[in-house]
């Protein structure tokens, strides 16, 4: 049951401000998968980075889906540096319209505590899914503000183990959360026989990726794949960020699809014969802990991945997935497992594994330690209400 109505006095109900920087309508990862999950027994608010706009405003719509409510400010681009004073006011007046009191704030970037430094929650929490410092065109102040943001964080949640180590140096209470998977939705690519039509015209054999094309993407791993294998052909899903899409090797057998629906994903890999995480090995790539590594697995896809060091310690190290450094290793890798597959011994231990990364497991992980936090927030109460009330009395026993 989506919980539509203000906090009741019990923190444990408190509503959650989520801060991120990726769209709701962008691509559906981890903080849609954990928001909407959250938002089951409390009422959520998603507040998006603000869009141009002729006047300050707060757009509220809820998502039928989910009930998230999906927050996106406005701001004319004259403001400047006064941005983050009217931002303040708009998140404080949407505040106000919703009755929001007792709440509890999660950070996707750290660029928001610009304009909510002055808000008091129940609870800070940090969900660090990326070093975001390193991506292209990242703010000169993330550094110092994600510092700020640690020292009033109560809990620090991170997207994978090369994050938690790097965290874990910074805050007293750090948790490593790498990518989890809707094991059932994945699975679904397994039965279904029917090909998407702007698929269906693509050959085989298909090799598959699914995610966002942006400076992660190898795009020269791309092009010498393909070049290499001319029969090959390479289907790749999501939308171009950050890049020209002028950059993206155009090659006959490279099938750029476009950004998909989460629901639709299965039916696309359903066809594919190898799926890939072609990323580069660079400063942007150093933390990553792809979501579509679980997912690919779920779908019953071998998969094959340049050595990202997550990647390689969770999945590589145990045999789940191959991997290729150089264009020759990664076109072997592949070769490997379309020729041999994946035998049904890989298929079931692949299966266990992915059966323990569940997203409803990881959030009620992070809610069980969300509830520690308030719970100790609720006993203050009680307690200063105590201490008031003896100090008045021996005040009055003095007289």
């Amino acid at each position: 049951m989506i919980k539509q109505q203000p906090c009741d006095g019990d923190l444990r109900n408190a509503d959650m401000l989520c801060f991120s920087h990726l769209r709701w309508d962008f691509v559906f990862q981890r903080p849609q998968h954990l928001m909407s999950r959250f938002a089951r027994n409390r009422r959520l608010f998603f507040i998006e980075e603000a869009v141009p706009g002729d006047m300050p405003a707060i757009n509220v719509r809820i998502c039928g889906q989910t009930g998230v409510h999906i927050a996106v400010p406005t701001l004319p681009a004259k403001l400047g540096c006064q941005s983050n004073q009217i931002l303040e006011r708009l998140i404080r007046d949407m505040m106000i319209q919703y009755s929001v009191t007792d709440f509890v704030a999660w950070y996707y970037t750290p660029m928001a505590l610009g304009f909510t430094s002055t808000l008091r929650p129940v609870a800070t929490i940090y969900d660090c899914m990326d070093e975001l410092s390193l991506f292209r065109g990242a703010p000169p102040e993330l550094i110092q503000n994600e510092k700020a943001l640690l020292s009033r964080s109560d809990l620090v949640f991170t997207g994978g183990y090369s994050l938690f180590e790097a965290k874990c140096q910074q805050h007293h209470r750090v948790y490593a959360f790498p990518s989890s998977v809707d094991v059932c939705h994945f699975a679904q690519a397994r039965r279904i026989r029917d090909e998407v039509p702007d698929q269906a015209h693509i050959g085989h054999p298909r090799i598959g990726y699914a995610g966002v094309i942006d400076e992660r993407m190898d795009l020269e791993l791309l092009r010498d794949l393909a070049d290499m294998r001319p029969e090959w052909h390479f289907v790749m899903l999501g939308p171009v960020v950050k890049i020209e899409p002028a950059s993206l090797p155009a090659r006959p057998n490279i099938h750029y699809l476009g950004m998909k629906q989460y629901d639709d994903l299965p039916k696309y890999f359903a066809g594919w014969d190898v799926a890939v995480l072609p990323f580069a090995l660079n400063e942007s790539t150093r933390f990553i802990s792809p979501t579509k590594t679980p997912e690919y697995l779920a779908a019953g896809l071998p998969v094959v991945s340049t050595p990202v060091r997550d990647v390689v310690r969770t999945y590589g190290d145990i045999g789940l997935l191959r991997i290729g450094s150089t264009p020759e290793e990664f076109c072997c890798a592949i070769e490997q497992s379309l020729n041999k597959g994946m035998s049904m011994k890989w298929r079931e231990r692949a299966d266990n594994f992915v059966a323990t990364l569940s997203w409803d497991k990881t959030w009620l992980a992070m809610n069980r330690l969300i509830t520690e936090i308030v719970d100790a927030r609720n006993a203050e109460v009680p307690r200063r209400l105590a201490m008031s009330a003896g100090a008045k009395a021996g005040e009055a026993l003095s007289v």
